[in-house]
């Protein structure tokens, strides 16, 4: 059973910056899509960035581009997220999110349907 566990959350001022760490366990992850989301209150679960496990090949929301990095340790099983310049409008809990079977489409990757493996969750705070 794969299990994710987030960390590296905080309170930071705004432009300042966090790295967040999702140690993943429970089988090999070659093949396996892995993604951040977030979740502000009142507001729905949204993409944040995602990698492939095998090329690492990367993708970003429109609203984070330029300032999160998603990477892959493979050897660690972990994952990351580097954000940098950091907003108010980051705020919520970040959550790592893993897939191992085929997209139906391509833009089912940036959906939270496609994950079938969740983190807990890591509450980022960015106060002014």
């Amino acid at each position: 059973q794969v299990q994710l566990v987030e960390s590296g959350g905080g309170l930071v001022r705004v432009g300042g910056s966090l790295r967040l760490s999702c140690k993943a366990s429970g089988r090999t992850f070659s093949n396996y899509v892995m993604a951040w989301f977030r979740q502000a209150p009142g507001k729905e679960r949204e993409f944040v960035a995602v990698i492939t496990w095998t090329g690492g090949n990367t993708d970003y929301a429109d609203s984070v581009k330029g300032r999160f990095t998603i990477s892959r340790d493979s050897a660690k099983a972990t994952v990351y997220l580097d954000m940098i310049s950091l907003k108010r409008d980051d705020t919520a809990v970040y959550y790592c999110a893993a897939s191992g079977r085929q997209a139906r489409y391509r833009r089912e990757i940036y959906e939270p349907q496609y994950y079938a493996d969740w983190g807990q969750g890591t509450q980022v705070t960015v106060s002014s």
